[in-house]
């Protein structure tokens, strides 16, 4: 249980393969990284003892323990966001879209528990068909705005699969966080890898730009200096939480107290902008004119 629990945790959080987990270390050493545990659910079935196993693992050994690998750890942020998949068979020129395309059709059938992106399928419009079908001698350079804006959804991936008999080109054209990446991968339909394969394989692709784009560089080590007021305890209890359920914060401690303020030492895995976005989208006002920050 603590060997599957570790498994899901890295894959969640790493770009790390699933036959390279069990390089990271034995039992024995997972074992030490684990925070708290608990056993739900047991019942024998046939003779067999079988239960559910909640795992938790202490944040700041476990980012130690990687950065000790050389593995830089990124914050596990789920997203949803629209994928408009494109089957185009090069020899016919077909395009095969929505139900006609066996990508739409099993795209949400393969899903693992550690994915983070959530996947929005479009709508069979005959609108986004004609647009799709008016374009198809440019669609490389097509931009699909017309199509995106309906959804109301900022991130999205435009997957173009050229098939020429068993062989697949995929153009992928993935919008996150307002930065456009265009890549390219081939696979071989058929011999190599079958539908599930291709697009588990797509997925993790996927799931690695994610994971770039919020990655912890505990090499980066940001001391902040953050006062609070006493006698404010409810800002004090919320300030606790925050700093606590932050990934970017590797350590944090009350420096001093006294009757009027507690100063707080944070060392910060970033920027001092993004420390200043995190606590602002809480509510959370941060005065940072002076050396010590203040929480108004």
């Amino acid at each position: 249980a603590f060997k599957k629990a570790f498994e899901q945790i890295i894959l969640r959080i790493t770009t790390l393969r699933k036959n390279k987990i069990s390089s990271l270390g034995n039992l024995k050493t997972i074992y030490g990284l684990v925070e708290s545990f608990s056993i739900v659910n047991e019942r024998f079935i046939d003779n067999k003892y079988i239960s559910n196993f909640d795992v938790e693992f202490n944040k700041k050994q476990l980012f130690n323990f990687l950065e000790k690998k050389n593995i830089f750890p990124s914050i596990p942020k789920e997203k949803n966001l629209l994928l408009i998949p494109i089957l185009i068979k090069s020899e016919e020129n077909q395009i095969l879209l929505f139900s006609e395309n066996i990508f739409y059709e099993n795209w949400s059938r393969f899903h693992d528990t550690y994915y983070l992106l959530n996947y929005i399928l479009p709508n069979e419009d005959i609108e986004d068909i004609n647009l799709i079908k008016k374009n198809i001698n440019n669609i490389e350079e097509y931009n699909f705005n017309e199509i995106v804006k309906k959804y109301a959804i900022k991130d999205y991936i435009i997957l173009i699969l050229f098939q020429n008999e068993n062989n697949i080109n995929a153009l992928m054209k993935i919008n996150l966080n307002n930065k456009l990446i265009i890549s390219n991968k081939k696979f071989n339909w058929g011999e190599d890898d079958s539908i599930e394969n291709i697009i588990k394989n797509l997925k993790i692709e996927f799931e690695t730009y994610w994971k770039k784009l919020n990655i912890i560089n505990v090499s980066i080590k940001l001391p902040i200096t953050l006062a609070v007021k006493s006698k404010d305890y409810k800002l004090i209890q919320e300030l606790d939480k925050k700093l606590y359920n932050l990934d970017l914060v590797s350590n944090y401690y009350i420096d001093s107290f006294s009757n009027e303020e507690i100063v707080y030492k944070i060392i910060y895995n970033s920027t001092p902008d993004k420390f200043i976005n995190e606590f602002n989208n809480s509510g959370i006002i941060l005065n940072t004119n002076n050396s010590i920050w203040r929480v108004e």
